[in-house]
């Protein structure tokens, strides 16, 4: 039956963008209309019908907030002969109209399905996990590295004063933040943490703008990252004891929503928190700052800190 179910999900993903009726679904999955009722109905938990209009929302509630389309051209899109039908059954399945919808942009499109199954931007759709998917007890070691870490470099920034803090950071090659310092780093590696807490839990958050001045104090940040840094650890952990790692979120912080898997985001902090930190560590040596050594996360795993 699962295999059926994956073939009925790539029959109704490779089939958003036009009519297709019972008939059709049945003969792309080799079943008849009635078995395909009937095996759909069991493994999704809705009827074929009810399963591929349910994701045609879900993708016109997406387009609405991506934008550029009109509400009646994404009304056209998911299948309706008019704007007001198309209304109606978006205030159901919502709770508000497209226009309502569009006017707040970080609402999350998933509509409630037993099956798991979602429409998946830009033009897909996602199964959920077979199994549980579990991370490596190291990639929650290199979490609390990094958080452990980061708290130690903004202890050091709390060395220097307001000219070494915000004296620019000269580099050789063109790096991932422009018009760089201490502080700036420090900043920025806060609040990566709170942004993607926001995320995840479907918080509102406002991210900085590009080219800002960094201002931030010390002290602040020396707070802030005490409270979601350990929220950070405590959310990767927990994720990897449910094994949901390969789960979806949709991250409302950008603009359009995108949707990521949970292990997905965890590279990402990683990868862009690790080039952040090897710039601090380097500033503070040019500081005079030496004592983290060059911020290796090998001794914090083996020491167990």
């Amino acid at each position: 039956m699962a295999d059926v179910f994956e073939e009925f999900v790539g029959a109704v993903a490779s089939g958003l963008d036009g009519p297709v009726n019972g008939v059709d679904l049945a003969g792309r999955v080799h079943l008849s209309r009635f078995h395909l009722d009937r095996v759909i109905g069991a493994a999704a938990g809705e009827s074929p019908y009810a399963f591929r209009r349910r994701v045609l929302l879900e993708r016109a509630a997406y387009r609405l907030l991506a934008g550029g389309l009109t509400v009646l051209d994404v009304a056209v899109e998911a299948g309706y002969g008019s704007h007001e039908a198309f209304t109606r059954a978006f205030v159901r399945a919502y709770g508000m109209s497209p226009r309502e919808w569009r006017r707040e942009p970080s609402r999350v499109f998933f509509l409630p399905a037993p099956s798991g199954v979602h429409f998946q931007p830009p033009a897909g759709l996602r199964l959920p996990a077979r199994e549980e998917v579990r991370g490596m007890d190291v990639l929650v070691r290199m979490v609390e590295h990094h958080v452990w870490l980061t708290g130690e470099l903004i202890e050091r920034g709390a060395r220097l004063d307001a000219a070494a803090l915000d004296r620019p950071i000269e580099l050789s090659v063109e790096g991932i933040d422009d018009d760089i310092s201490i502080r700036y780093l420090l900043d920025r590696l806060v609040w990566q943490e709170e942004m993607w807490l926001a995320s995840v839990e479907e918080r509102p958050f406002q991210v900085p703008e590009c080219g800002r001045e960094v201002v931030t104090p010390i002290p602040e940040l020396r707070s802030r990252h005490a409270v979601a840094g350990a929220r950070f650890v405590a959310l990767v952990n927990q994720l990897n004891e449910d094994g949901r790692f390969d789960e979806s979120f949709v991250d409302t912080t950008c603009r359009p929503p995108r949707v990521f898997t949970y292990g997905g985001m965890v590279a990402h902090v990683l990868t862009f928190a690790a080039h952040r930190r090897s710039l601090l560590i380097g500033a503070f040596f040019t500081a005079g700052i030496t004592d983290l050594g060059f911020g290796d996360p090998m001794h914090f795993v083996a020491e167990g800190k």
